[in-house]
């Protein structure tokens, strides 16, 4: 069978990487959400793949790597662009539309203006352009700041980010509202809970949703100080496996599923991470962090391993939960109120900025901050075989 050729870009967002479409540029049948668009999808980043390697398509083995951006111009008022996440399983036929990805979107609004999907009377020559982008997977609206310079988006300047080996251009993210909207964005209207998980015991939790359904927990409940690098854990089948069971019961605490049976069907969220007081340790890079200049340990897990560095929208619950008094995560950090909180992942450290507020016996949060970069490393055509039309996805479309 021949191969078709869809107009592409393979971005590094942040601590990720993904393949990036305008929806237009899609075969007419991927342009909705369903079987097409899934297929295709799977082909282009070389899943399902029994191997774990990814080594037919764009992926490169990990969670990190395994992701594709949709984008279109908005509709919706007040927005340039509508974006579309999909989380892609490497082993398994399966695209999970569940959430957002937090890196990824730092390259959102550059390939926005590059594509021409952002009015061009809204783009200075030099300076910041403001993009405003509505999450379509969650239903958020997240404002990038992108630098541009002599009429061009910046991607290369002396912004470092632990995580990434090499600097880039600053890119400002602000996530609004990033709570669910329904209620608090506690959903059980706890800030710490009980969770019983047959075989492994009752443990203490926060459960947030903010920026995306996360399962907080104490590292020393676990049995962790907190200094954990990703083979510590992703070495550890035993541990893989009790970690997504705290996570199907975790979610069904929340509401997320019916059954702790679903859990498989929406492996992207909720995640899983836990935390401890700020200590010294060695980052993966090998460079010492020290605990005098981060508030906290935090470690988190996506798609069932340990993340390298940390996920977006999971920092966005790291600082929300952080600002909020009580929480597993704000007394790990050493309690108290707080608008920003900086602290210690695998690769490194990192701060975000959060704003959280009572109302009512409600909390919320109005906005979460922090600052990425984003740069093309390849663009033009990607070739997916009309063969990927024999695959069969068991998605959740959007």
């Amino acid at each position: 069978m021949p191969q078709i050729k869809i107009p592409a870009v393979y971005y590094r967002g942040g601590t990720s990487k993904g393949i990036f479409f305008k929806r237009t540029d899609l075969p007419p049948a991927a342009q909705e959400a369903g079987e097409a668009r899934d297929k295709i999808l799977l082909r282009v980043l070389g899943s399902p793949d029994p191997y774990g390697k990814q080594i037919d398509g764009l992926g490169n083995a990990s969670s990190s790597t395994s992701k594709a951006v949709i984008l279109d111009k908005s509709e919706r008022a007040y927005h340039d662009v509508d974006y579309l996440f999909g989380q892609v399983s490497i082993d398994k036929p399966f695209v999970d539309w569940s959430g957002n990805c937090g890196n990824l979107t730092a390259a959102v609004g550059a390939f926005a203006i590059e594509q021409g999907l952002v009015d061009k009377s809204k783009i200075p020559s030099d300076g910041l352009c403001t993009v405003k982008i509505w999450q379509k997977n969650i239903g958020k609206t997240i404002i990038a700041h992108v630098p541009m310079q002599n009429g061009a988006v910046l991607e290369t300047g002396d912004f470092e980010l632990d995580g990434v080996t090499f600097p880039a251009a600053e890119v400002q993210i602000e996530f609004l509202d990033p709570a669910d909207g329904e209620g608090s964005m506690f959903p059980t209207g706890n800030l710490v809970d009980e969770i019983d998980v047959p075989n492994i015991g009752r443990l203490k939790a926060t459960l947030i949703n903010a920026g995306i359904p996360t399962i907080f927990l104490n590292a020393a409940d676990l049995g962790y100080t907190g200094k954990e690098l990703q083979d510590d854990i992703n070495n550890d089948a035993a541990a893989l496996e009790k970690f997504e069971t705290i996570r199907a019961y975790g979610a069904l605490k929340m509401g997320l599923i019916s059954d702790v049976s679903e859990a498989a069907t929406r492996a992207h969220t909720p995640k899983v991470a836990f935390v401890a007081p700020a200590a010294d340790y060695t980052a993966s890079s090998g460079k010492t962090v020290k605990a005098a200049d981060i508030d906290l340990l935090v470690r988190a897990l996506s798609m069932g391993k340990l993340h390298h560095a940390m996920m977006g929208t999971a920092s966005v619950a790291i600082a929300t939960a952080a600002a909020v008094p009580g929480t597993l995560v704000n007394l790990a950090a050493g309690g108290g109120a707080r608008k920003e909180v900086r602290f210690g992942h695998p690769s490194g450290t990192l701060r975000v900025g959060a704003a959280a507020e009572c109302q009512d016996g409600q909390w919320t949060a109005t906005k979460a901050v922090m600052s990425r970069s984003a740069r093309v490393i390849m663009e033009g055509q990607v070739r997916v075989p009309l063969s990927f039309q024999t695959a069969t996805p068991l998605n959740k479309a959007v």
